[in-house]
Parts: structure tokens; sequence; C-alpha cells
């Protein structure tokens, strides 16, 4: 088997992993997870995250792939982590903070959450569970197989990130599937174009960002 060809193999059984792993998810929140009391709830909100990455962490156990191969560096991690707090702000104002000033809060999003601890928990599970999961398989992974299938940054950008709007598609409508498709777009195009920008920046932004989405709803 020549090396693209093994590539695509790997990048097939990820990308179907991942599917599985969210229509099964799927069917756990709607009919199971609420048999579970609120501390537990919690806990597997943040934890059934992780499964996103078992089939691209099993590839890359097999293949011997380090986790430095994905975009994660030891360098100026303070850094990093700045700069994914700086973008998650410009973000949050721009695509949460105006349109809701402009009177298209009901396009934005809505909450439930009424006490303060559950907005410190959102950050939490944004962060710690949806963020760190959601970039390790598609700005991580995917886009490292994609970069050896075709040494291309625009392919992996442009089919990654097609692939995360896609991955929505169980949790909203086709507007929301573009939206954050595009947002898949400024992801990478951020890692890309941004100095030190790493998939550490990534997991920042994106889960201060998923967050601040909840917190603006609410308040303004």
């Amino acid at each position: 088997m020549s090396k693209v060809k093994k590539f695509v193999l790997q990048f097939t059984i990820a990308v179907c992993g991942v599917f599985v792993v969210l229509f099964g998810l799927t069917m756990f929140n709607r009919y199971l997870l609420r048999t579970f009391s609120l501390p537990w709830r919690m806990v597997l909100m943040i934890v059934t995250q992780w499964l996103f990455f078992l089939a691209p962490g099993i590839l890359m156990l097999r293949e011997k792939e380090s986790i430095h191969d994905l975009g994660f560096t030891k360098e100026k991690i303070l850094k990093q982590i700045l700069i994914g707090v700086l973008l998650a702000l410009v973000m949050s104002v721009i695509l949460t903070v105006l349109p809701i000033l402009l009177g298209f809060k009901d396009f934005v999003g809505s909450t439930s959450y009424t006490q303060s601890w559950q907005f410190a928990y959102e950050f939490v599970y944004a962060i710690f569970g949806v963020a760190l999961a959601e970039e390790l398989v598609f700005r991580g992974y995917l886009f490292h197989k994609l970069l050896e299938i075709k040494n291309s940054r625009w392919f992996a950008i442009t089919i990654s990130s097609m692939l995360f709007g896609l991955f929505h598609i169980f949790s909203g409508n086709l507007m929301q599937i573009i939206m954050t498709a595009i947002i898949a777009f400024l992801y990478c195009i951020f890692r890309e174009k941004v100095k030190d920008c790493t998939l550490l920046s990534l997991i920042t932004a994106h889960g201060l960002y998923d967050a601040l989405l909840v917190l603006w709803v609410a308040y303004l």
C-alpha cells in the first residue's frame, strides 16, 4: 500500500470513528444522560467528549505518532494561552456581542442558565470538554492527516472545516452547520497566520468563545 493510500485509509477510519461516537453520544445525551444525578451528569458531559478522540488516538498509538505532530509545543506555553484568550475576546465581540446589540440575539443563541455556578461550569465544560476534544480531532489529527494526504494547507483547511460543520448536524440546522464551518475556517487561519498560535491556543480560544457566548446571551 502506498503512503498516500495508507493516509487516506487512516483519515477515513478516524472520520468514521468520530461520527459513530457522535451518533452514540447524541442518543446517550437524549435518552440516558438525565437518568444520572446532577453531579454525575456534569462529569459525564465532559468525559464523554473525549471519546471523539478515541479512533484518532488508537491510530496514533498504532502508528507511534506523537502529540507534537498535531501542533502542540512546550515552548512559550503562557504566550500560547494568552494568544488564545485574545482571539476568543476578539471573536466574541465581533460574532456575539455586536450581533446581540444590533438586535440579532435570537440568531446568536439562547440559554436557560441563571445561576453563577452554571456559568462557571460552562467554562470548564467548554474548554476541557468540547474545545479540547474537537480541536484535537479537527485542527489536530484530521488536519495533520490531510496534510499527509496532500501537502496543501488550503486543502487541509477546507476539508477539515467542512467536516467540522457536518459534525454539528445533529445539534443544529443548516445555518448553524454553515456558521460552524466558517468558524472552523477562522480557527485554521488563526493557526496559520497568527505567530505562535498553536493547537493549545485554539483550544483556549474555542473554549472561551463558546463559554462567553452563553454568558453574553444571558446578560445582554
